[in-house]
């Protein structure tokens, strides 16, 4: 076979002649202008084409970018949902996933609510302050909790709108009694119409103002030593370890005392220069100061639950 044909500058093939070379060497110098126009119309072609396919690319990735930012808002609208619904019942779950949350609510603890308790979480949620209320799910932990250790004489410590509290009320028999204290009566009555509607007022002696000069006077006097079943603090947080001196004299050996919020929004695991709220910083300091005496009382049993914001219940030894 002879030598394949040589091209030329413009890409064109002369036809070679049967020994290989080209019949006209001087074959370039007759191109017309139709050569020309090939010559010229594919590079524009090619240019036009390589633009569109750019056109193309950076539309599909300006859809692909409005879908993310679509996603990513409807996304954020059902955290706000979850957060608003968890916020109408008192939410304080150290959970991460909201879903999950939802699902405990909505399978173990709304199906079994006493009606009470769900009218009073419901009317509690529209209260301005409604995320001091007990949670659902701890609502749900003290009834059963004050049943099986079958609590006849308790007391409360912050009352607020009083779901807790009604909480003790239905698990302790009829002539079981609690001593409810809180500085703000005015919380507690808007409570009030539902647990006198539950048939249970009757159980509940409360008391206006600070809780402090009450223990004092309940210590003083020696029948009152190891006469309560169960305690519930759920009040100012710096002056848990002075409840907590008062209240292991008052607290029966084998009864429980329970602190509520000892794990503080999570903030007991905060780096020192974590964005916290105000309020959060300023008690956190006084939390972790309990739950460091509360590990080392020789005179209790502790055991520290996440269930709502943490609540640590002490069980008196000796």
């Amino acid at each position: 076979m002879g030598p394949s044909p040589t091209f030329d500058q413009f890409g064109t093939s002369p036809t070679p002649d049967r020994g290989g070379k080209r019949s006209n060497p001087d074959f370039r110098l007759h191109i017309t202008p139709l050569h020309f126009f090939f010559q010229l119309r594919f590079p524009i072609q090619r240019k036009l084409k390589l633009a569109q396919v750019h056109k193309q690319r950076k539309a599909k990735r300006k859809k692909l970018l409005i879908s993310r930012v679509l996603a990513m808002a409807t996304n954020t609208q059902d955290q706000q949902s979850q957060a608003g619904r968890h916020q109408e019942v008192g939410h304080k779950s150290l959970l991460q996933s909201d879903a999950l949350y939802q699902y405990i609510l909505e399978t173990s603890v709304y199906p079994r609510e006493p009606e009470p308790m769900k009218e009073l979480r419901e009317l509690t949620a529209k209260h301005p302050w409604n995320l001091m209320t007990t949670s659902a799910d701890e609502g749900q932990f003290l009834n059963m909790l004050l049943k099986l250790i079958n609590a006849k004489n308790t007391m409360e410590i912050g009352v607020y709108t009083g779901y807790s509290l009604l909480a003790t009320a239905l698990a302790i028999p009829d002539d079981g009694k609690i001593l409810a204290m809180d500085v703000n009566r005015e919380n507690y009555e808007l409570g009030l119409p539902v647990i006198q509607k539950a048939g249970v007022a009757h159980k509940i002696d409360f008391k206006e103002g600070p809780a402090l000069p009450v223990l004092d006077q309940l210590v003083e006097d020696e029948k009152n030593h190891g006469s309560f079943d169960f305690i519930f603090v759920d009040a100012d947080k710096d002056n848990y370890l002075n409840y907590h001196k008062r209240l292991i004299e008052l607290v029966k050996v084998g009864g429980l005392i329970g602190y509520d919020n000892t794990l503080w929004n999570g903030s007991v695991v905060a780096p020192p220069d974590a964005p916290l709220r105000k309020y959060v910083r300023y008690y956190r300091d006084f939390v972790m100061e309990l739950n460091k005496a509360l590990a080392v009382d020789p005179r209790i049993e502790i055991c520290m639950l996440p269930v709502g914001d943490g609540i640590t219940l002490c069980r008196r030894v000796k």
